[in-house]
């Protein structure tokens, strides 16, 4: 088999490669960046942008099934520029798939897409889509998603995966800003610190891209769908954010902000952004003072019942590998 995966040099889709590799497959993937240790890899590197068409079709030539990860993540920024890497990057991969009869797509999605604002506890995917949502990303990741889903047929079957807090050695994300934070004396509870949430470990969320994109090419159960992806462990976050400063040897939080003033401020500093025109990110939005603040964690039986996604690194597990990766 031939796969694409887009924004093969990230975190997310380069744990995809390294798997798809394992299993002897053939791999390209396109991003806007240079990533030579693809290319020792053995991986076809295509270097372009999903917003434009004629690189998608070029990148998609030759290729049984595209693992759609690319996309515009963070919770600020013009809605413009969400939908462009997000919703247009989409459609393009969505025309290429059937002008070149591509067969197979598995889309990152995320469980923002269904946050409403209030505590998550065992959801499964019958949960809506809010009539509001907090910010472009999670509008314009929910737009990508439906995209995806509408357009499985049987000449292109089509899965959505909604990983949960991805983390893990290299993570250029989460790890990394708590550490600075904490080091810097700045990082703090939302709340009690006591509410659950998932998270999942960078092998699991690859192995499920790759057990969904196996499922598809057999009996495709899973075709048309959308699924949570977690370690299905949750833990309270203060638990887990101390569990990543412990593999950093960094002591536990030991400060906090209530959740409502935390939101207020939220509000206070959107506002101020938007009228001033600040482009970096505030350190509170609303969406961060909620997501937080509430619980987030998912049934993900229907991973399980329909391709057999079961996690294979405990977050115990996980942490030994990230704390040894922190000492290198």
């Amino acid at each position: 088999m031939k796969a694409l995966v887009t924004g093969g040099g990230g975190f997310l889709g380069g744990a995809i490669v390294k798997q798809l590799l394992e299993k002897h497959w053939s791999v390209k993937t396109i991003q806007r960046g240079d990533y030579p240790h693809l290319r020792e890899w053995g991986v076809e590197t295509y270097r372009g942008d999903l917003v434009d068409k004629k690189h998608v079709l070029e990148a998609t030539k030759d290729c049984d099934v595209v693992f759609h990860v690319a996309a515009k993540a963070g919770v600020w920024g013009s809605y413009q520029d969400y939908y462009r890497a997000n919703v247009i990057a989409t459609e393009n991969i969505l025309a290429a798939c059937k002008e070149l009869d591509i067969a197979y797509l598995v889309y990152t999605s995320t469980p923002s897409v269904v946050f409403d604002g209030h505590d998550e506890i065992g959801i499964d995917e019958d949960t809506n889509y809010p009539e509001q949502f907090f910010n472009a990303y999670q509008e314009t990741k929910a737009k990508a998603e439906e995209l995806v889903l509408t357009a499985n047929t049987e000449n292109l079957k089509t899965v959505a995966l909604r990983p949960h807090l991805i983390w893990g050695p290299d993570d250029p994300h989460l790890v990394p800003r708590v550490i600075q934070r904490a080091s810097a004396g700045k990082l703090k509870l939302v709340g009690n610190g006591q509410n659950k949430i998932d998270s999942c470990y960078i092998d699991n969320a690859a192995l499920a891209h790759v057990l969904a994109a196996e499922e598809l090419m057999k009996e495709a159960k899973c075709s048309g769908k959308a699924y949570f992806i977690s370690n299905d462990e949750p833990l309270a976050i203060a638990d887990l954010l101390n569990r990543i400063l412990a593999c950093a040897n960094i002591s536990p939080i030991d400060k906090s902000v209530p959740s409502d003033i935390a939101y207020a401020i939220g509000a206070c500093l959107e506002t101020a952004y938007k009228i001033l025109r600040i482009k970096n990110e505030p350190i509170m939005t609303r969406f961060v003072a909620k997501q937080l603040s509430t619980a987030h964690w998912f049934d993900i039986s229907a991973a399980k019942k329909d391709f057999a996604f079961y996690p294979k690194i405990t977050i115990e597990q996980g942490m030994q590998r990230l704390k040894q990766s922190l000492k290198k």
